[in-house]
């Protein structure tokens, strides 16, 4: 590609030979005047930059002449606040803190799994997923050769008067078979990993446009005493329900704290899903559980 584009602007504009050469210090000599001159030296120097704009080893890291630029590597991080863009794909500063509200510093959540276009479509369609999965489906219902009773023919045929039967497990007698009844099954249907992920980003998403995703720095408590989390629940403002996330397996104090309190429930990361988002409107998550969301929403799909 380069040497075809260097070919090109050296013979639209004259050869070498018959204008000039250029010297071993960069410069070109003139044979035929000044005119010719300039021409033919902006002329080398253009095709030279074509050359090097086109060539692959500008776009190596390692090369003295070739790094990227600084423009392209740098990303601006832009302060989670309820007045901003939503759904840019921008990296959100959040500040982090814990139960006893010390400041911890500050963390950036990645744009592209807390800072994605909101679509309720998605969770619409992964909620009704969710929900179908987890149907026991264990419903069951008996046809005529299950129901217990006879098989005999109950009366003849003619010369009773009444409407003929063949059996008395038939749908219309009581005890009789169920037509058309539901039975045991699996009410799960497909739906793609692409858009259950999607799903997830989209609702961290919303709950940071809200205001209602805090960081801690860890999830631990002093004791196993309800009291401290209730303490804590009710320093909260506008808030029914919450959410606490952790990293790895659940501390078994902060379990045995939450587990008398019906608005206060605990995750781990692996367990984190689109319908206990929406059930609660406030979620804590810890460092470690944003980084294994992350490091989760970055892993490659397996086909």
């Amino acid at each position: 590609m380069a040497a075809f584009i260097s070919k090109r602007l050296l013979r639209s504009l004259g050869t070498l030979n018959s204008v000039g050469r250029p010297s071993s210090n960069g410069t070109c000599s003139s044979l035929y005047g000044e005119g010719l001159f300039s021409l033919e030296c902006s002329g080398f120097h253009l095709a030279r930059s074509m050359i090097r704009r086109f060539s692959s080893t500008i776009l190596t890291p390692g090369a003295d002449e070739g790094a990227f630029p600084s423009e392209l590597l740098s990303t601006k991080v832009v302060v989670a606040t309820p007045d901003r863009t939503i759904g840019l794909y921008q990296d959100l500063s959040i500040p982090v803190t814990n139960f006893h509200n010390e400041d911890k510093g500050f963390m950036v959540l990645a744009g592209d799994v807390f800072d994605v276009p909101i679509r309720k479509d998605i969770i619409h369609r992964v909620v009704r997923w969710q929900l179908a999965k987890r149907q026991q489906g264990t419903h069951s219902t008996k046809t005529i050769s299950e129901v217990s009773g006879t098989g005999r023919k109950p009366w003849n045929q003619k010369g009773s008067g009444r409407a003929r039967h063949g059996s008395l497990r038939g749908p219309q007698f009581r005890g009789g078979e169920t037509k058309h009844g539901p039975k045991p099954r699996s009410h799960a249907f497909k739906l793609n990993k692409k858009v259950r992920r999607l799903g997830l980003k989209i609702a961290l998403s919303a709950r940071v446009a809200e205001g209602k995703l805090l960081v801690f720095d860890d999830l631990a408590v002093p004791s196993h005493k309800t009291k401290n989390i209730v303490s804590y629940y009710n320093q909260m403002e506008n808030t029914k329900k919450v959410l606490l996330v952790d990293g790895g397996p659940i501390d078994e104090k902060l379990k045995l704290a939450t587990q008398n309190l019906h608005y206060v429930n605990v995750l781990p990361s692996i367990g984190l899903n689109v319908y206990s988002i929406l059930l609660h409107d406030t979620l804590v998550m810890s460092r470690d559980a944003v980084n294994c969301i992350v490091q989760r929403m970055h892993t490659p799909i397996n086909r």
